[in-house]
């Protein structure tokens, strides 16, 4: 066997593996039959799914979602496939990813026990830890310093629950303020509705930064509680899980991935979080792919 007619037979191979894992997922097989795939987005989670200059969603977490979405494409044949933008909130996103109406959820979801009985992950592309986020001059440095007063959350987050436990394990009567979105929070702590603000450390100082007055603000206290960021996916379709697990892996494995976090993490008019061990022991460990 010559090796053009090695090359065509390998490239006839690939082809026919592709159409077997589209027919293999019911996803893939719902994504192809639309000639649309569903794409959910969060409008103020800076940086990793936010409304743009342009009002278009973008971010980290969207473009690690447009690599998938290229795979799709290659999988399923179809270049010209449609992405369909779906806002989502910390309220509906598992229901929209559980009911089949997102394909796909880009945002700052992090994965729990609770969740895993709706819905799948992708692998985890950021570690964080909740903080709080105050007006410099406060005074308050602790979760304990907010004794009396009042603290916003977001809807539909694990904060909600951490701060109640808190708060009643420790007598603080802190009054828990919810709100739909994070931009509501910091508008909030601006309007000194609320004394403080709580959520993932790396979305408040997206929110300072962000903010017309950035100066105010400062995060502050210990991490209240772990959350390992992944993007959402369907549950009960291992085919569509492990191609977009693929993906990132290559993407870890190659540095890929280190070139993406520096365009939203590192330099001017990001965030300024340059990759810490935590996330770069995410990134080694889960790109090891013998």
């Amino acid at each position: 066997m010559n090796l053009k007619m090695s090359a065509a037979l390998l490239v006839l191979a690939l082809g026919f593996s592709d159409a077997a894992v589209a027919q293999e997922s019911p996803i893939l097989k719902r994504i192809t039959e639309r000639g649309v795939i569903n794409m959910g987005y969060r409008e103020g989670a800076v940086p990793f799914s936010y409304i743009g200059p342009d009002s278009k969603p973008v971010g980290y977490a969207i473009d690690l979602c447009m690599k998938v979405i290229d795979k799709v494409k290659e999988t399923v044949k179809k270049p010209d496939l449609k992405i369909n933008l779906v806002p989502v909130t910390s309220a509906n996103r598992i229901p929209l990813m559980a009911n089949g109406t997102i394909d796909l959820e880009c945002g700052t979801t992090a994965i729990t026990l609770a969740r895993l009985k709706q819905v799948n992950f992708l692998p985890v592309h950021f570690v964080t830890g909740v903080k709080l986020m105050v007006k410099k001059g406060s005074g308050i440095k602790e979760i304990e310093d907010l004794k009396g007063k009042s603290i916003g959350v977001t809807l539909g987050t694990t904060e909600e629950k951490i701060i109640r436990d808190i708060s009643d394990s420790g007598k603080l009567d802190i009054k828990v303020v919810p709100v739909k979105e994070h931009t509501q929070g910091g508008l909030a702590l601006e309007t000194d509705r609320i004394d403080a603000y709580t959520t993932d450390d790396v979305l408040l100082y997206g929110l300072i930064s962000a903010s017309k007055t950035p100066e105010k603000y400062e995060v502050v206290g210990r991490n209240l509680y772990p959350n390992p960021y992944a993007i959402m996916v369907p549950r009960d379709d291992d085919t569509y899980r492990l191609l977009g697990q693929t993906v990132l892996a290559d993407m870890m494995r190659t540095g890929e991935i280190y070139k993406l976090y520096d365009k939203w993490f590192v330099g001017q008019g990001t965030v300024g979080m340059p990759l810490n061990d935590a996330n770069k022991w995410q990134y080694t460990l889960q790109g090891f792919n013998p």
